[in-house]
């Protein structure tokens, strides 16, 4: 592997993750309607809570229903691009979804450093939301959005050959053996974010959970609609343009490894 965790790769038994995918692919019309995240209560500020109630920032949580405490409804979401419509980038450029995004801050340093490129956050956790949707429009960035709600019920409305780029930055690792089903990286999903990437598009994720992360690469160097851009059975090392966060840099001093793999669609 090229990755600084190399020489911990004797902790990880391939078999026993071959083998619990394997029983999750014999049946994956079992598990398309569990959920891959969990809805946290979490302190929320003042100005998180303004960007979910207060309807000037529509523009930006593209479902804004104007309440807290309420999964957002992605059903009429079916084309993404058309909301940089009236931006300067419009809606021929590169696109990238992020999904699952935390309280925001990786995503809004990588939309304001790429100002060409288009990038949608999609999360469930309120304060994160509102949170984002606040500093975006701060900062004026016309080229970042936001939508509340289910990543899985976003990818089946959204077109064949839509996005440009998908982002999975530290996703809940769901590390009990019996959670193991609600990981985002299984076959049958990652067969939705081929199907909405464009040909040559990008697959990239990133985790702190080094069985996760030989998880992830297990499912996707197995997948006929993946290239690992790394070789097969490696990870990247993390790229410049992705941003570490604090509770990453703050893994790193303590030892604790990170992972990055990065996919092209083939």
């Amino acid at each position: 592997m090229t990755n600084s965790n190399t020489n911990l790769t004797d902790t990880i038994d391939m078999d026993e993750i071959s083998t619990r995918l394997a029983k999750l692919a014999q049946t994956p019309e079992q598990f398309r309607k569990i959920n891959t995240f969990m809805k946290r209560r979490t302190h929320m500020n003042q100005n998180a809570e303004l960007a979910l109630i207060d309807t000037r920032f529509a523009h930006i949580i593209l479902n804004h229903c104007g309440e807290v405490g309420k999964l957002g409804d992605v059903s009429a979401l079916t084309d993404l691009r058309q909301f940089f419509a009236d931006t300067p980038n419009g809606t021929d450029a590169p696109l990238t979804l992020e999904i699952g995004f935390g309280m925001g801050d990786s995503l809004f340093e990588m939309a304001s450093n790429q100002p060409e490129r288009n990038f949608i956050g999609i999360e469930v956790h309120e304060p994160g939301i509102g949170r984002l949707a606040f500093m975006a429009d701060e900062a004026s960035l016309s080229n970042l959005k936001v939508i509340n709600g289910d990543a899985i019920a976003l990818l089946d409305n959204l077109p064949d050959n839509h996005l440009d780029t998908v982002q999975l930055y530290f996703p809940d690792p769901w590390q009990k053996k019996r959670h193991y089903k609600r990981r985002f990286v299984t076959q049958d999903r990652m067969q939705k974010v081929a199907r909405v990437l464009k040909p040559a598009g990008t697959f990239h994720a990133a985790t702190d959970w080094e069985h996760y992360a030989f998880w992830m690469l297990e499912v996707l160097d197995n997948m006929p609609e993946f290239i690992n851009t790394a070789g097969a059975g490696q990870f990247t090392p993390r790229p410049a343009f992705r941003p570490q966060t604090k509770f990453e840099k703050r893994g790193l001093t303590h030892g604790h490894g990170v992972w990055d793999l990065i996919y092209q669609k083939a």
